[in-house]
């Protein structure tokens, strides 16, 4: 039977069947959104596993290269080392002279004594521990210029002339974390003025006592091994005691004084950039008198240069550039402002960082010599 045909349009446009079609024809669409979504996530999470895995493994080489870089330092280090040694040893065999002794005896009171050393010349002569520059004087004599400006009258080390020196400590000065070893230096005090070295340091520490016993030698070590208290101590001794002293350097490899300039400069405007006291034209103009005096050529190692400090602070620089016995200094010149040879000493002597710390450390065992006897007795002693 056939449908009536005003029922057809009914049947088309029926709200029912609109329906299903709507979500027949859509649902396709919400399907591929979703696998789309799901897509995305995973791209997502490999590409943070990614960064994650590229992040390890560049930390990883980061981490071996700064391994295999100490490792062979350490390595270069311990062939230096070893290199030295035989030089040493081979040193020890062509020489006919026992070895310098480092040790020290008891007498039969029990007094703690060091085992004296001469030299060929008939000087006593202090260790280094270097092969290179086996051993210091205990005494040097140093003859400045007498006539003032004239610097054609060279400056002369000898047994017989000037003012006498002892030594109060000495070290190596090293550079980069391996220790390559520049220079030994060795810090002189004038044998006259021992007595207001040891009067100034005894008094810091006990204002009534002419000599301190092993606990206020000990108060006294601490505070010149802090930092900032011993820069104090040193900074102030050497400002009100005119105390005259002198640096001795000597190279243990060739260098020039254009690299041993450097390192003074360096350490002098460090120190001064701390105080405004510096920042004038006159410390600027000795600056520049002190970096002219170091316009010169090469220093062989075992040549030595000194550094003189006067009892007004002027700096007096000299150096030995002859070879053989004869001692003859040259005499390079010389800057007036004491601010500068104060700050070149403290570089040596105190301090958070200085130039040489075996040098430190040992000079203050050698003022610790110093204050245990009675002020004045050192210097009749060495005499």
């Amino acid at each position: 039977m056939l449908r009536p045909t005003h029922l057809r349009p009914v049947l088309r446009s029926s709200p029912r069947c609109q329906q299903c079609l709507r979500r027949s024809l859509f649902s396709g669409k919400g399907t591929s959104r979703v696998s789309q979504d799901l897509d995305l996530n995973k791209l997502n999470s490999q590409r943070r596993d990614y960064e994650r895995h590229r992040t390890i493994f560049l930390a990883a080489g980061a981490t071996a290269g700064i391994i295999s870089f100490i490792y062979t330092a350490w390595k270069l280090k311990k062939a230096l080392a070893q290199q030295a040694e035989k030089q040493k040893e081979k040193a020890a065999v062509k020489c006919d002279a026992p070895p310098i002794p480092k040790e020290t005896f008891k007498t039969e009171a029990g007094e703690k004594r060091k085992i004296v050393v001469h030299d060929e010349e008939g000087r006593v002569i202090v260790p280094t521990g270097n092969s290179v520059v086996p051993a210091f004087p205990r005494n040097i004599e140093v003859k400045l210029s007498s006539a003032e400006g004239d610097d054609s009258i060279a400056a002369t080390i000898s047994d017989k002339q000037g003012n006498e020196y002892t030594l109060v400590g000495l070290g190596v000065r090293t550079v980069t974390f391996i220790g390559i070893q520049v220079y030994m230096v060795g810090f002189y005090v004038a044998t006259q003025d021992i007595a207001k070295l040891q009067q100034y340091l005894v008094k810091k520490i006990n204002p009534t006592a002419t000599t301190l016993i092993p606990s206020e030698k000990d108060a006294l070590r601490k505070a010149l091994r802090d930092a900032t208290e011993g820069e104090e101590t040193w900074d102030a001794l050497l400002r009100d005691s005119d105390c005259r002293s002198v640096l001795r350097i000597v190279p243990v490899r060739d260098t020039d004084f254009h690299h041993l300039r450097d390192g003074f400069v360096r350490s002098i405007a460090a120190r001064s950039q701390r105080n405004q006291a510096y920042n004038d034209e006159s410390f600027g103009a000795a600056m520049k008198e002190f970096k002219a005096l170091f316009n010169r050529g090469s220093v062989p190692k075992k040549q030595e240069l000194l550094l003189c400090r006067d009892g007004k602070g002027a700096l007096t620089v000299m150096f030995n550039s002859s070879r053989g016995k004869e001692s003859k200094m040259e005499l390079l010149g010389k800057v007036e402002d004491e601010r500068l040879s104060r700050l070149l000493w403290l570089n040596y002597l105190a301090g958070s960082k200085v130039a040489s710390e075996p040098a430190r450390e040992s000079i203050i065992e050698g003022v610790m010599e110093f204050v245990e006897r009675p002020v004045g007795t050192v210097a009749s002693q060495v005499v």
